[in-house]
């Protein structure tokens, strides 16, 4: 619908360019078309008057009238309005929603996808947790952004992959081989022997008898086999990093989540990626030696301080792979490339993007986009919970799946905004009733089947969208009217959710579709013995099921039929 009207104004601003009111080379200003706060002005409104009314050396609302005056005739369009200092509020015909309904029912699945993307690639690196333990509840909500960011992506038209980097080397994977070392030799985490920093959870036990045993891991098609030799650290290393990459892909199949790279972090060195980033930035001058340091000059790049890189010792900062592996994103032709992060993170982010530019090799600045989240928080009766007897020290993912189910746990980590604290109540996610906003959701999309059901039971015949199409023109109650208006939503919540990496807004916009088909439905009966009546009602009804289930497989979600 926005488009059609943004069209429409541009065949106005033409008629006037023709006319010399507006000037023939004018360079078009960036006027948005948006909807109204208030349905009394209008159903969209637009600022074109007043982005042109100096180069029409013209007030903005009498070059409103003149644009008003020039808009060509459309059957979408039923008044249009100037309001204030020339805004121009456009009120749509009923025609142009029922337009939509039909487009709705004519596209079906691939209603609302646009092709803003065309093709271009993009990258969404997600989840990447260090292979030294089960997933907990943080990286469940990292997992789920990042899935649902990847198609909200792909919805939109670009070529996406995903891809988890592991964080295979450095002393984090060193304590996780001691760890398993001292439970294979008999030692359990309160004996005098036990390493300063080794990993306490019962899952290390699993792994080290895993590998006494000769277990064999299938990691990406290749095997891994236990050596039983307990003074064999490097191949404990080996065995345990790639049992637990098997346990964290077991998780992560279970909540709905796929990868289609695996970039491992001991690769940047093993292939010199590392070496040669660090060379490039020296050979471009964004470097200086100082105490022994070879430091970035990150404040050209807008970083608040310089940043060590490699320290007299000879090793490198943590930053400096993370330059190398982003710079190997756009290597690889990720155009596009976002990541999903902690908020604790926040702090490298600057250093990164620094080290991006100074390489002076194309990449735009701000590459890549960030979405940072906050932690999450558990509640069960009223008290949080806070440890698994596997894991220990944490809630893993896989007990928050094991309690409230796949569904519900996805929705609940997706339904706010990244950056904002989450409370995730177990016992509303499992409650069926109107309170947990999944259950709403599904709920509604499974009503519409039943009523379809219902029709069957009656000896009545199926419903007829056909006739119902026809007859929307009858469907002129409150009800009826706010559910066409918020069916005609869903591609502008899927561009913006896209555009601004906001897939809550998604969450939200289905718990709103769902609301006012729960609300129809109580307010007027669907099935009445107005054949045609009862079909346009009907056909209302499965397009706001097309919807909501368009909405759910953006949120990796169910549309269940029976509930």
């Amino acid at each position: 619908m926005k488009e059609q009207l943004r069209e429409l104004l541009l065949q106005a601003i033409r008629a006037l360019q023709a006319d010399a009111v507006l000037p023939a080379d004018l360079a078009l200003p960036d006027f948005v078309v948006e909807r109204t706060r208030s349905r009394e002005h209008g159903d969209f409104a637009s600022n074109a008057a007043m982005l042109l009314a100096k180069a029409a050396r013209a007030k903005p609302r009498e070059l409103a009238e003149k644009l008003v005056a020039a808009l060509p005739p459309s059957t979408v369009v039923a008044k249009v309005d100037i309001a204030g200092p020339g805004f121009i509020n456009f009120f749509l015909a009923p025609a142009a929603y029922h337009a939509e309904l039909a487009r709705i029912l004519a596209e079906g699945g691939a209603y609302g996808r646009n092709h803003s993307g065309k093709g271009v690639t993009a990258g969404v690196e997600f989840v990447s947790a260090n292979p030294t333990g089960p997933l907990h509840v943080g990286h469940g909500r990292n997992a789920v952004l990042g899935d649902c960011l990847a198609r909200l992506l792909d919805a939109s038209g670009w070529k996406v992959k995903r891809e988890f980097y592991y964080n295979d080397a450095g002393v984090q994977i060193h304590n996780l081989a001691i760890s398993v070392q001292a439970r294979a030799r008999g030692l359990s985490p309160n004996d005098a022997g036990w390493p300063e920093d080794g990993y306490r959870g019962d899952y290390i036990a699993d792994v080290a008898k895993a590998y006494l045993d000769g277990a064999s891991v299938d990691v990406e098609g290749h095997l891994v086999t236990g050596a039983k030799n307990v003074d064999d650290l490097e191949a404990i290393r080996h065995f345990a990093v790639a049992y637990l990459r098997r346990e964290q892909d077991l998780d992560l199949k279970a909540f709905g989540v796929g990868f289609d790279v695996y970039y491992l972090e001991s690769s940047l060195y093993g292939d010199g990626k590392v070496e040669e980033t660090v060379r490039e930035l020296v050979a471009h001058g964004h470097t200086y030696e100082e105490g022994g340091a070879l430091w970035l000059r990150s404040t050209d790049f807008g970083d608040d301080k310089d940043r060590v890189m490699r320290k007299s010792d000879g090793s490198y900062t943590y930053f400096v792979p993370d330059v190398a592996y982003h710079l190997s994103k756009w290597q690889r032709g990720y155009t596009h490339a976002v990541t999903v992060l902690g908020s604790d993170h926040h702090g490298s982010l600057a250093r990164v993007k620094a080290g991006l530019q100074a390489l002076d090799v194309g990449i735009p600045k701000g590459y890549p986009d960030y979405v940072l989240y906050q932690m999450v928080t558990v509640m069960r009766g009223g008290e949080e919970v806070k440890l698994s007897k596997r894991a220990g020290s944490y809630l893993t993912l896989r007990d928050l799946i094991e309690e409230a189910g796949r569904d519900a746990t996805r929705y609940f980590l997706i339904a706010r905004k990244a950056d904002s604290q989450l409370v995730f109540d177990i016992d509303l996610a499992r409650s069926q009733s109107n309170d947990n906003p999944v259950y709403y959701i599904q709920y509604a999309h499974a009503r519409v089947c039943r009523v379809l059901e219902e029709l069957a039971e009656r000896g009545l015949p199926p419903v007829d969208s056909g006739i119902g199409i026809a007859q929307l023109a009858r469907l002129d109650s409150l009800h009826e009217q706010a559910l066409f208006t918020e069916l005609s939503r869903y591609p502008e919540v899927l561009e913006a959710a896209a555009a601004n990496l906001e897939p809550h807004l998604i969450a939200q916009y289905l718990r709103e579709l769902a609301g006012a088909l729960h609300s129809y439905y109580h307010e007027h009966k669907w099935i009445v013995d107005d054949a045609e009546l009862r079909h346009a009602r009907i056909t209302l009804a499965l397009a706001t099921r097309q919807v909501i289930r368009n909405g759910l497989d953006l949120l990796g979600l169910s549309a269940p039929e029976k509930m």
